[in-house]
Formats: structure tokens, C-alpha cells, sequence
């Protein structure tokens, strides 16, 4: 379902340090799911998550942003499928490092 996708940022709140540069590279294996991503205020991130009921990705995430910090957090993330067969993720995630904010994104699957 999720293995070699690419993913990139299409919407943000502003507490986000995900943007319309981002890109996420997928891989899976049974019901984990796993990505690097890189791009605008990231320099380098992962994340892991397991497959829930529907497809849902109850995920972890960390990064080191431009500014050298190191950021962490959760995030629960709803797909939608396209009607040109891409997924389109809702996500719902929370910093478990800095503020401890929470927000929400999407993320669309980027075309082969």
C-alpha cells in the first residue's frame, strides 16, 4: 500500500516545520511503515509507523530541522484515496519535543 511512495506536503499549520518542499520516501514491510524525508526546513528525518484497521499509520517522527535542533513527534495519519489512485494522507500529529503543540497536515502521493 505504501511501499516506494513519495509523499509531499500540500497543506501545514503554522507550528509545522513541513513544507511544499518536503518530500517523504516510503518503504513497507507487512504493517510497518517506514520514510526518510528531507527538504525546506528539514535536513533529515524518519519516521515509523504501524498499519492500523483502514490503513491508518499510527506513526513516530524525528528530525533535525536548518536550525540544528533536533524535533520528535506522533502523529495519526487518515488515507484518502485519489481518483487517479494516489493517496492523499490526513494528518493529526503533536511535537513531544519543544512546545508540545499540536497541528495538522496533508500529504499527497507524488505521481510515478
Amino acid at each position: 500500500m505504501y511501499d516506494n511512495k513519495t509523499f509531499r506536503s500540500v497543506t501545514n499549520t503554522s507550528n509545522g516545520e513541513v513544507s511544499h518542499e518536503t518530500l517523504f520516501h516510503y518503504h513497507q514491510q507487512d504493517k510497518v511503515v517506514w520514510a526518510e524525508y528531507a527538504g525546506g526546513g528539514i535536513v533529515k528525518g524518519f519516521l515509523i509507523a504501524v498499519v492500523l484497521e483502514g490503513g491508518i499509520l499510527d506513526m513516530r517522527y524525528e528530525h533535525v530541522n536548518t536550525q540544528g535542533e533536533l524535533m520528535t513527534g506522533r502523529c495519526s495519519s487518515t488515507p484518502e484515496y485519489l481518483p487517479d489512485g494516489r493517496i492523499r494522507l490526513h494528518e493529526q500529529w503533536q511535537w513531544t519535543s519543544g512546545d508540545g503543540s499540536s497541528g495538522s497536515s496533508i500529504v499527497e502521493e507524488v505521481p510515478a
